[in-house]
Protein backbone atom coordinates (compact mmCIF):
# COMPACT_ATOMS: atom_id res chain seq x y z
CA UNK A 1 0.00 0.00 0.00
CA UNK A 2 1.45 3.31 -1.00
CA UNK A 3 1.16 6.51 1.05
CA UNK A 4 0.38 9.59 -0.98
CA UNK A 5 4.17 10.46 0.21
CA UNK A 6 5.34 7.64 -1.78
CA UNK A 7 3.29 8.86 -4.62
CA UNK A 8 4.31 12.36 -4.31
CA UNK A 9 8.23 11.61 -4.04
CA UNK A 10 8.03 8.77 -6.95
CA UNK A 11 6.28 11.27 -9.31
CA UNK A 12 9.11 13.63 -8.54
CA UNK A 13 11.97 11.35 -9.19
CA UNK A 14 10.14 10.47 -12.80
CA UNK A 15 10.21 14.71 -13.42
CA UNK A 16 13.80 14.76 -12.30
CA UNK A 17 14.46 11.73 -14.63
CA UNK A 18 12.44 13.73 -17.97
CA UNK A 19 14.85 16.87 -17.17
CA UNK A 20 17.65 14.85 -16.79
CA UNK A 21 17.27 12.89 -19.80
CA UNK A 22 16.02 16.26 -21.88
CA UNK A 23 19.69 18.01 -20.68
CA UNK A 24 21.72 14.67 -21.65
CA UNK A 25 19.77 15.01 -25.13
CA UNK A 26 21.48 18.31 -25.81
CA UNK A 27 24.54 17.72 -24.89
CA UNK A 28 24.89 19.99 -22.07
CA UNK A 29 26.21 18.40 -19.14
CA UNK A 30 26.54 15.18 -17.65
CA UNK A 31 28.13 14.57 -14.22
CA UNK A 32 25.36 17.18 -12.80
CA UNK A 33 22.67 15.54 -14.01
CA UNK A 34 23.88 12.12 -13.05
CA UNK A 35 24.57 13.37 -9.36
CA UNK A 36 20.76 15.17 -9.89
CA UNK A 37 19.20 11.67 -10.70
CA UNK A 38 21.17 10.36 -7.68
CA UNK A 39 20.08 12.73 -5.93
CA UNK A 40 16.46 13.12 -6.93
CA UNK A 41 15.74 9.51 -6.76
CA UNK A 42 16.85 8.66 -3.00
CA UNK A 43 14.53 10.32 -1.64
CA UNK A 44 11.95 7.77 -3.02
CA UNK A 45 14.20 4.89 -2.16
CA UNK A 46 14.76 6.53 1.64
CA UNK A 47 10.95 7.31 2.27
CA UNK A 48 9.62 3.56 0.75
CA UNK A 49 12.77 2.23 3.14
CA UNK A 50 11.22 3.87 5.90
CA UNK A 51 7.53 2.85 5.38
CA UNK A 52 8.56 -0.29 5.02
CA UNK A 53 9.47 -0.37 8.65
Amino acid sequence: MSSPLQDKSKAFALEIIKVCNEIKRSKRESVLTNQLIRSGTSVGANISYVCSR
